[in-house]
């Protein structure tokens, strides 16, 4: 199970950290952050490779959003710095054991999705 939190709503140029809180997994668990923005298809935001903690960022949020994980693997984060309005969007964590480097980024590849936090800024 995957539960996300802390969306809200944000004036520009604040910032937002999101959580999921990832249970019920035994293996390791590649992990993402993906977006629907309004009336668009969901993309990839940033993930996590479980193998060695590489990551991946979308070029539009490249400077602006850092994906980290605690220590135990077991919560998700992701900074959102200096948010705009082109940000906008319904936040979904994915996580999937089986995911390889070069898929990070493909939604289709994720098993296991959370409920997804919105995110509004202003």
């Amino acid at each position: 199970q995957l539960v996300e939190s802390g969306g809200g709503s944000v004036q520009a140029g604040e910032s937002l950290r999101l959580s999921c809180v990832a249970s019920g997994y035994t293996l390791p668990m590649n992990m993402g952050w993906f977006r629907r923005l309004p009336g668009q298809e969901r993309e990839a935001v940033a993930a996590i490779y479980a193998a060695d903690g590489s990551t991946y960022y979308a070029d539009s949020v490249k400077g602006r959003f850092t994906i980290s994980q605690d220590g135990a693997k077991k919560t998700l984060f992701l900074k959102m710095d200096s948010l705009s309005p082109e940000d906008t969007a319904m936040y979904y964590c994915a996580a999937d054991p089986f995911v390889s480097r070069g898929r990070l980024t493909r939604d289709d590849v994720y098993d296991y999705w959370g409920q997804g936090t919105q995110v509004t800024v202003s």
